[in-house]
């Protein structure tokens, strides 16, 4: 994990994040294990990276309570200030910079046009100009393959190889805090905290609550399929429409 260099948000990068508690207007739950959160601040994360030609200096690295990476604050000399992931290999002072015409290092922000094959990358644009999209969770990065008629074959972190167009710009870098997959939660109280609340299995509830409840003693689920609470096919029911539009852009499925 990054060092975390600062404590305090910058001011002008938050806002109020409203809690989500899983109940709506009666008061009634509809997502269920949600609700009881920590207060939280929003920190704008700039995934388009469209300060383009102009070099940024890495002023901090800070905690964001709402992904598990760390983010790094830059600094511009016109006095903006904007927030990035911090990619592995990333170090305070280091300047960053978006553009065609840009060094394929650490934090710099390129059309996959001009990114060399086989660098990892991470925040990878979907749509020209709409930002990043894949790839933004710790530890991650997606790989250039080739590239022909327009578009970059990515191997994205899920093993699924897809066409994305030259045009849209990616991260160069793996991004930090590899270990988070891995740190336990630790206790009951922490996992409330981020605002998740206990989990009951559905053979330990009643028939009327789920369709794997009833039964005496520790009975099995009972039923061919594993169903939802609402009935429907659980564990393994691929749910992608089959007629998908970005289809046509996935040469590799991921397993």
């Amino acid at each position: 994990m990054k060092n975390i260099t600062f404590s305090k948000p910058e001011k002008s990068l938050i806002k109020i994040l409203p809690k989500q508690s899983g109940r709506n207007n009666l008061g009634h739950i509809t997502a269920h294990h949600q609700g009881g959160r920590e207060k939280r601040y929003y920190r704008e994360i700039d995934f388009k990276r469209d300060k383009v030609g102009i070099s940024g200096r890495v002023v901090s690295f800070e905690y964001d309570p709402n992904r598990n990476v760390q983010i790094a604050l830059i600094q511009y000399p016109d006095g903006s200030k904007r927030y990035i992931l911090v990619p592995l290999g990333l170090n305070i002072g280091d300047h960053v910079t978006s553009g065609n015409d840009v060094e394929a290092k650490i934090g710099n922000c390129i059309p996959l046009a001009y990114i060399p094959v086989g660098t990892p990358i991470h925040n990878i644009e979907l749509h020209p100009g709409k930002g990043g999209q894949i790839a933004r969770g710790a530890g991650t990065a997606a790989t250039i393959l080739a590239k022909e008629n327009g578009f970059a074959h990515i191997k994205l972190p899920s093993g699924e190889v897809r066409l994305i167009i030259d045009k849209c710009k990616a991260t160069i870098g793996q991004l930090a805090n590899i270990e988070a997959k891995a740190t336990p939660v630790g206790k009951a109280g922490r996992s409330r905290h981020m605002g998740v609340r206990p989990k009951v299995r559905g053979t330990a509830q009643n028939p009327r609550s789920h369709p794997h409840g009833g039964g005496e003693g520790r009975s099995g689920e009972g039923l061919k399929q594993p169903k939802t609470p609402w009935g429907k096919p659980a564990r393994g029911l691929k749910t992608r429409k089959k007629d998908k539009l970005s289809n046509r852009y996935i040469l590799k499925r991921r397993k």
